[in-house]
């Protein structure tokens, strides 16, 4: 049987039967047939393909039909963009569609890899994350949808020229509906989409990504006409002045708190004509000292009426977030086989979503409601002064949790002993025996940043299997009263008081980062030359916000100190960012009073997780029962495995793909390889060693009767650089 520990941690597994023969089948409304039509296959976000032609017997003869270099040309410099394609493609009529490292569009023939053109977007625009492009059409009008910073592009699906006529020359701003009611400024504010959005008739449905320091702009949810580019309408996910939800937050919150957005994307039920989605947690991350209160909608999985935006349910799985556990990745639209109320069985719509410290929620799609049992539990209030940390939490009882959800002394690594002393040391300094145990000046060890679950999302096969790829690291977490990280690095220059306001929270006040989420700024100036770290601070990149709220005179300022070339020492009230001298009367950008001294993976002194294995597995869990089917570990590491260390798993970026041949594709893993397992026992069947790390999601369709399997391999992520979408078929 599966069982939990005292602390929740899952430590073993049974196999549960497959109620296949009762189910639906891969054809349908739901379907994506012959074509990869959508981001996640389909609008309920299934990530599965119906398509036998590969199947559990012939997966060994998987070879490369075609391969296309996405990736950029170096620079003036020789410096190319450290940047992995995160982008699943859509395949629709037997023509590709997707973006480069650098976000160009192109439309590629499906069967060959043939390029039939390519759009090159606009230098001024930030170059974020893509994970995705949107297929609209009507008659003769064929559309692409997708977004490059704060800029939503219509694209011609047939010659890739821009259709002048949307928005303002080509583009909608995704600033556009920000700004309603506030006394500051947006336009400069850092809003861009790194997942795309959906389309319901000819109404295209849109979130964001924002900073998630006190420059946050709003996450509102907005809905844009997808033949004039026209704003349509918004949804207000901190809510104003007469909105459900307004008394969650303090007054006037919403004028200077930003964030609760959707970054992960959205599924659609056309039928229905509801979009669904998940938000994530108010600015900043990790102290809500000045938004008190149970804080609507943030970290909340949502319902809405997609033609109006109207409220439909909401079901909040975090109250009063201090732990930056937004909702990673879309929901998955599914029917369930579920007893009723007089014990029979009945098919149950179901709306499922998995999270970031490695839940799986299983609601009624029509009502928001659970359909396995929730548990209110009281949770630790001791929280940072001015705190005011929510009493109580959630507890799924079914499914388990994906992952470990308390770091105890038996999790310690015993990779060697060695490892296992130095981890221990720091352990028990910063011991947490509660997953919600509020982030102190002390540190707590916690799990949900880079997983659980991730952006990749999970698939769902129709027999009600989810199949979900889950990082389970613990990281290190320690707060520092603003105030105080100013007065340990005296003399305060104007620079490193910007530097203090605007980027120690995720880069640490030593300048050293955690990994390739979060890079050391260390001797940046030898790996970027001066105008290169301006444009970065004007524009951002991948997961960094852009700073344009700053001026110039801050910029060069922040500038010099990270390049180690500021002089003299003016005092903290002297730079004009986003400091609380700064803040204008409306209170914004808000400052909050404690920041993160120390935000970074817990690890061995090699820079291994500090916990004992696995560290990334692959799970399969029938939802009609909310039993788990197997667990597997995903991804090794080749250094250890010659040393004889069994399988350890490693983090994973990028989804699973399901299909009807028995298989469930994924690739993601820092081995840089793409796998085939079986889909009823977990077992490896097949793997293909990538040019570079496949951080995507990988698709699958059929070209005059060949079925293929599309992976984007661009590296990055501290790995090698690639830039190739990969083509694979059988002999």
């Amino acid at each position: 049987m599966i069982r939990l520990d005292q602390k929740g941690a899952l430590f073993g597994l049974a196999v549960g039967s497959i109620l296949a023969a009762s189910m639906v089948t891969g054809e349908g409304p739901l379907s994506t047939g012959k074509d990869w039509p959508n981001y996640g296959g389909n609008k309920a976000g299934n990530r599965y393909s119906p398509l036998t032609q590969i199947n559990t017997q012939n997966v060994t003869n998987l070879q490369v039909a075609w391969m296309y270099d996405a990736s950029e040309k170096p620079d003036a410099n020789g410096r190319r963009r450290d940047r992995a394609i995160q982008c699943q493609p859509i395949v629709v009529d037997g023509i590709l569609y997707g973006t480069t490292p650098d976000l160009n569009l192109f439309a590629l023939k499906a069967g060959t890899g043939e390029q039939l053109w390519r759009f090159e977007p606009s230098r001024n625009d930030r170059r974020n994350s893509n994970r995705g492009v949107v297929y609209w059409q009507s008659g003769t009008d064929k559309r692409i949808l997708y977004t490059v910073g704060s800029s939503l592009y219509a694209i011609n699906a047939a010659t890739g020229e821009s259709i002048s006529s949307f928005g303002t020359d080509g583009k909608a701003d995704l600033h556009e509906g920000l700004q309603t009611n506030l006394d500051h400024d947006v336009s400069k504010l850092s809003v861009n989409a790194t997942s795309p959005g959906i389309v319901y008739q000819n109404t295209f449905i849109i979130g964001s990504s924002v900073s998630e320091s006190g420059d946050a702009a709003p996450g509102h949810i907005r809905a844009f006409d997808v033949v004039t580019g026209k704003l349509k309408w918004v949804f207000h996910t901190i809510p104003q002045p007469g909105e459900f939800g307004y008394d969650t937050w303090p007054k006037d919150a919403y004028k200077k708190i930003g964030a609760v957005n959707n970054w992960s994307g959205m599924s659609l039920d056309e039928k229905r004509g509801v979009v669904y989605f998940g938000t994530g947690s108010p600015a900043s991350d990790f102290y809500g000292g000045d938004r008190q209160g149970q804080n609507l909608f943030a970290n909340c999985i949502m319902a809405l009426e997609a033609e109006t935006g109207k409220l439909k349910w909401y079901y909040q799985t975090i109250h009063h977030d201090l732990w930056d556990r937004d909702h990673p990745c879309p929901p998955n639209l599914i029917t369930l086989n579920r007893n009723g109320p007089d014990g029979r069985p009945r098919r149950v719509d179901a709306v499922v979503q998995t999270t970031k410290d490695g839940l799986v929620y299983v609601l009624d799609r029509d009502k928001g409601t659970s359909l396995f049992p929730v548990e209110e539990r009281k949770v630790p209030v001791n929280g940072l002064p001015d705190e005011h940390p929510w009493p109580t939490q959630k507890y799924p009882i079914k499914p388990l949790p994906l992952n470990r959800q308390v770091y105890t002394e038996a999790d310690i690594t015993n990779l060697s002993p060695e490892a296992h002393a130095y981890v221990k040391e720091r352990f028990l300094q910063l011991k947490t025996d509660n997953k919600f145990a509020p982030p102190s000046e002390k540190g707590t060890l916690l799990f949900g940043y880079s997983g659980g679950a991730e952006w990749g999302g999970n698939a769902i096969d129709p027999s009600g299997i989810l199949y979900q790829n889950v990082n389970e690291e613990p990281w290190e977490l320690i707060m520092t009263k603003r105030a105080d990280l100013a007065q340990r690095n005296t003399p305060v220059t104007a620079g490193n008081a910007l530097y203090i306001a605007n980027c120690a929270a995720c880069h640490g006040q030593d300048r050293r980062g955690s990994g390739p989420e979060l890079p050391s700024l260390i001797d940046i100036g030898k790996r970027r030359s001066v105008d290169e770290i301006k444009t970065l601070l004007k524009t951002g990149s991948g997961r960094m916000p852009s700073f344009g709220h700053l001026s110039d005179k801050d910029r060069d300022a922040l500038i010099s100190f990270l390049l180690n070339t500021e002089t003299g020492s003016p005092k903290v009230a002297q730079a004009s960012g986003s400091t609380s001298a700064s803040a204008n009367k409306s209170g914004f950008p808000y400052v909050p009073t404690y920041v993160s001294k120390v935000w970074q993976r817990f690890t061995d002194k090699e820079g291994y997780p500090g916990i004992k294995p696995p560290w990334g597995t692959l799970n399969a869990i029938d939802l009609n029962t909310g039993d788990y089917l197997w667990r597997v570990p995903l991804g090794e590491y080749p250094e250890l495995a010659k040393k004889g260390v069994p399988t350890t798993g490693t983090d994973s970026y990028g989804g699973p793909l399901a299909t009807a041949g028995g298989l469930v594709f994924i690739a993601g893993t820092k081995d840089e390889k793409i796998r085939a397992f079986d889909k009823k026992t977990g077992k490896v069947v097949w793997e293909y060693q990538l040019p570079a790390g496949g951080f995507a999601t990988p698709i699958s369709y059929e070209v005059n009767g060949k079925q293929y399997i599309v992976i984007a391999a661009g590296g990055g992520r501290g790995q090698k650089v690639g830039g190739n979408y990969i083509a694979f078929a059988l002999k």
